[in-house]
């Protein structure tokens, strides 16, 4: 009987921890001895985490646009060509922290016409402490996307529960069971969690979001009427991007993706090292507008490369090393925040590394 590959979907708000969690899914699928593959997509012109990923995991890669909007076709199309390719024992789709959940199921349907796939889960990261903040006001299209997240949710992880006072987590969790009653939840610190209790399997799993085709049957399933009546939504988030390559030359282009307008990224390509103390400098001082960024620096005053992320006012550090020929690059992303400035105070920090 041919191999029906199984894949899990991960969705969540910018900076809820979706990376974190599908690096312990794939240790965790290597530790079962597994092949896993992954789908990575990112809204600005680099995807980060792929540049520091491990090549042993086969990885496509979607930039500059949403899975469930302007790349949507070509989703189908990767899944196709990864399984062909690669032929792993299980997929890991990572979308971007602004896609519909429900849109992302509809595009791997189409993979269904010629592929034998199931989607055992889709599983959206919850940032509790920026939600319990949201739902204070409870208005804005972030807080919208975030409620859409997590009602198409199979499993929700409630990520950074240690950001939550004790008397507000009761709160939190009855919030989200109040918008997903049939999703089981899993509450975490830096998704540190049993992988396996979130991945097994439910009685309901197959009837919201399995999206199995037999080649012989020659038809593929469809979602059932949830599913469908979730995707009415209207999906009206738009982003625009811009990159600058700090190499004599400059690139000011703004991509309209006919969606997601509140989101845009802008991405800043170093010349050479920077200072430590001066980067972490301007991080501070970034404006509430930029509630994500993410890069990989290098910095003049260590003899190391560095992973550099940053959300919601908190920033990270971790020392890497990264496969083949990977450039001093930074990625942010936000809200109508003023990009001239941004780019201004990054070509200043490039300049006072130089005048050191």
């Amino acid at each position: 009987m041919e191999h029906v590959t199984p894949i899990y979907i991960l969705s969540g708000f910018l900076g809820s921890g979706k990376t974190t969690l599908l690096s312990r899914l794939i240790a965790s699928f290597k530790q079962q001895g597994l092949r896993p593959a992954i789908v990575m997509n990112e809204i600005g012109e680099v995807n980060i985490e792929g540049l520091a990923a491990d090549e042993a995991v086969p990885t496509a890669e979607m930039l500059s646009g949403c899975i469930c909007c302007t790349i949507r076709s070509d989703l189908s199309s990767e899944i196709a060509m990864l399984i062909q390719r690669e032929r792993p024992d299980v997929i890991v789709i990572e979308a971007t922290g602004i896609a519909n959940p429900m849109e992302i199921l509809d595009a791997t349907a189409e993979a269904s016409l010629y592929m034998r796939i199931d989607v055992k889960k889709l599983i959206t990261v919850v940032d509790a402490a920026h939600l319990l903040h949201l739902n204070i006001e409870q208005k804005g299209k972030t807080y919208r996307l975030m409620q859409e997240q997590i009602r198409a949710a199979s499993a929700l992880v409630l990520n950074k529960m240690d950001l939550v006072e004790d008397r507000d987590r009761e709160t939190i969790r009855e919030l989200v069971k109040r918008w997903n009653p049939h999703a089981s939840i899993v509450p975490s610190v830096r998704c540190d969690l049993n992988v396996e209790d979130l991945l097994q399997s439910d009685p309901g799993d197959r009837n919201e979001h399995s999206i199995v085709h037999h080649r012989e049957a020659g038809d593929a399933h469809e979602h059932r009427d949830k599913n469908k009546q979730a995707n009415s939504h209207e999906h009206d988030h738009s982003h625009s991007h811009e990159h600058d390559h700090n190499h004599n030359h400059d690139h000011d282009q703004t991509h309209d993706h006919g969606s997601h307008d509140h989101v845009m990224s802008y991405t800043y390509y170093f010349s050479h090292p920077v200072n430590s103390v001066e980067f972490e400098r301007l991080i501070a001082g970034l404006p509430r507008d930029v509630y994500r960024a993410k890069g990989i620096l290098t910095f003049s005053d260590t003899n190391s490369r560095f992973l550099f992320q940053y959300a919601f006012r908190e920033s990270d550090f971790m020392k890497i090393t990264p496969q083949g020929q990977v450039p001093d690059v930074v990625v942010f992303i936000g809200e109508h925040f003023q990009r001239s400035l941004l780019r201004e105070q990054l070509e200043q920090l490039e300049g006072k590394t130089s005048r050191a």
